[in-house]
């Protein structure tokens, strides 16, 4: 039978990301996937990772940096990018902030992103 998801999880964050958690293992105890809404404010970043599961980000307002070892990718509203696991990242807002969901596969978890102080 088909899960309502009524209403998302709220992740606390620093820096004034918000994260709404629709599907992963918070939310609805998924670790095959997980599905997140965010909005980070202009100026946000947060430390680069090596996690070890692929990220589908699908930026709905403003511009998601993706920073990886040949430099960095900015990706506008109306597109998407696709990280592989393995692959070392760190994601920033552009000057409008961005507005995006994630896609993790599998599901994200803070021990799994691997992030660096």
């Amino acid at each position: 039978m088909p899960e309502l998801i009524a209403a998302p999880t709220r992740i606390p964050v620093p820096g004034g990301k918000v994260i709404d958690e629709y599907v992963g293992r918070v939310t609805t105890g998924t670790s095959e996937v997980s599905v997140a809404h965010m909005i980070a404010p202009a100026g946000w970043s947060e430390p680069a990772q090596t996690p070890e599961f692929d990220e589908v980000t699908v930026v709905l307002a403003g511009t998601v940096l993706v920073s990886h070892a040949e430099g960095t990718l900015a990706v506008h509203a109306g597109q998407a990018v696709l990280t592989r696991a393995g692959e070392r990242v760190r994601y920033s807002a552009g000057d409008d902030g961005a507005q995006y969901v994630a896609v993790c596969l599998p599901a994200f978890a803070p021990e799994a992103a691997h992030r660096e102080d």
